[in-house]
Parts: structure tokens; sequence; C-alpha cells
């Protein structure tokens, strides 16, 4: 029997390329859902509010569905916008989506949670699993309230609940969704259009980040993995690769060696500089054998690859 899997906010970055992985892998039927418009032309899409717990049932009844990729969220620097929908979308949305997988069957949930946890201090700007978690941010907040709500409802009603911590995710699809690691997605499409980038962040800001073709196969990989294998009740520290501004701008120059970069400080930067350099994953690879594929120079040189492909494609008559 197949497995039917919902995927909620199925328009963001990540929701999209899940989409496509989940599609390509078969033996499943996937349903697309966002509160937008079905921009992407999914073939099976349905409109969701996730804060509208009847309208989330009513599409899980409809579908009989059996899994959910939960990825429905206001990210960081939106959430510092507006706290109050960050909260009613991140918490009361997730808490639906939890009530719903009890009451209708859900056999497996995952629920992405971030690297926003974290706000420091850092021994050597590092931090482990189980460094302490205080949040600084509505979205950090929301995210680690959120991983001990999934471990809440996986002890109480027995719920099987998977969990990353995604560092800042980069892909070359320009649709990044108001994180503060949104510059090194954006930086892509300036350096191949302009060459030239405004980067809100300062040059030497070094964060956690992953290759979206990483990050999926995470997502995956957890997800498959037996239960027993898990240790980690609340979200795994998942780590990719960490850089700042200065040195993916440094290696985006070895492709295009016009490319020039400036900088300014806008919000962002008091929530970058809240959050750790850099990532141990010790416990993902030993539990279910996580590492990452993509260094900076293989994946700078995939992104702007995919992107001039895209842009620039070949004459096909010529």
């Amino acid at each position: 029997m197949k497995r039917k899997i919902l995927i909620t906010g199925a328009n963001g970055q990540v929701g999209t390329k899940l989409y496509e992985s989940l599609m390509e892998k078969g033996n499943c039927i996937v349903i697309a859902s966002d509160i937008g418009n079905n921009k992407f032309n999914y073939p099976l899409f349905e409109q969701i509010d996730v804060t509208d717990y009847e309208n989330l049932t009513d599409i899980i009844i409809k579908h009989g569905v059996t899994q959910i990729y939960h990825m429905a969220a206001i990210l960081s620097s939106n959430g510092e916008k507006d706290t109050q929908l960050a909260w009613n979308v991140n918490m009361n949305g997730l808490l639906n989506v939890l009530e719903a997988a009890r009451h209708y069957n859900i056999n497996k949930l995952f629920y992405p949670s971030s690297i926003a946890v974290f706000a420091g201090p850092y021994p050597d700007g590092i931090a482990f699993q189980n460094t302490i978690s205080t949040p600084s941010t509505m979205y950090g907040i929301n995210k680690l309230a959120g991983e001990n709500l999934c471990a809440y409802y996986a002890d109480k009603h027995n719920l099987d609940i998977r969990s990353l911590r995604y560092p800042g995710i980069i892909g070359p699809d320009n649709n990044a969704g108001g994180g503060t690691t949104d510059y090194a997605v954006e930086i892509f499409h300036h350096a191949v259009k302009d060459s030239y980038y405004n980067c809100f962040l300062s040059a030497p800001t070094t964060l956690p980040m992953i290759y979206i073709d990483d990050a999926i196969r995470a997502t995956l990989e957890i997800m498959k993995a037996p239960k027993s294998s898990l240790s980690i009740k609340t979200s795994y520290n998942l780590a990719g690769v960490s850089f700042n501004p200065f040195q993916l701008s440094r290696e985006i120059k070895k492709h295009i060696p016009d490319f020039r970069i400036s900088y300014f400080k806008d919000h962002r930067q008091d929530i970058a500089d809240s959050w750790p350099q850099f990532i141990k994953d010790n416990e993902a690879r030993k539990d279910w054998n996580w590492k990452p594929e993509f260094d900076l120079e293989k994946m700078v040189g995939q992104i702007i690859n995919i992107i001039l492909t895209n842009e620039f494609p070949k004459n096909e008559s010529a």
C-alpha cells in the first residue's frame, strides 16, 4: 500500500525540493499544500491554513494521509516583524498538526527545527547537541517549544516524530522565505545577473549552512531510519559547512571574476550574532550514519552552474 504523504508549506524553499525528491523515489502519493496558491502547478494540491484545524483535518481525511512533513512556518526575520503571526503559525499550526496526527492515525511525522534554538554563549563558537538552548528570537523560541511539544506528543500519544535542527539552507532557486541566512541564496542570483551584491550581514559573520540536496537527503534518511536507532527525542543537530559572506564571495569570484560585494547591517545582524558559528552533529552521525556530501567549493560550483543553465540555456538548434 502506497504511503500518502502531506507536505505543508510546499511552496517554500525546502517544501518544493522535498516534493520533487519524494516523487522521484516513487511508491508514495504526495499531496502538496500551502496557504498560498498552487504556484508550482503541483498535480495534487490543497490550499491549507495550518492554523485552521478543521481545514487541516478535512484534507487529511479526504486523502487518507498517513505521513506528514510539516514545513509550514514563519522564519526568523519575518518572525521578528510580526511576532503574533509567528506564534500563531509556528505554535498553533504545529499543535493542530500534532492533534490531527494522534486522532487520524498518522504513522510518521517530520518536524523541522533550526539552529535558531541556540543563542550562546558557545565554546569556540560551537553548538553541541546538548548546548543550553536560550533562543533570542520568536522563531527560535517557537522552534525550541515545538521540539519539546513533539517530544511530549511522542511520549504521551506514542507518535513517531522525527526532527532535524536545520542550519541555513542554500540552493539554486531564488525562493528564500524571510530567514537570516537568505543572503547566501540571494548572493548567487545577484552575482550572475549583476556581478554585485550588497550583503545585510557583515563580512566575518560565520554561520552554519547546508546545501539543499544535503538537507533533503538528511530529512529522508532520518525518516527512513529504524525508530530503535534514534536516541534524540527532541531534534537532531545537523551540520553541513560553515562560512561567512567574505569566504562565500571569494569562492563565487572563482567562477565570476568581476563579482563585487559590499556590506550593510540590518536587524538580521543581531539575529546572526546570537547563533553559533559551527554545529556538532555527532549524534546524527552515530545514530543514522549522517554525513554531508557538499563542501563550500562543491556547493558554489553546482549552484552557479544550475543558475547559468536555467537563465542562459544553450540553443539546442545551434
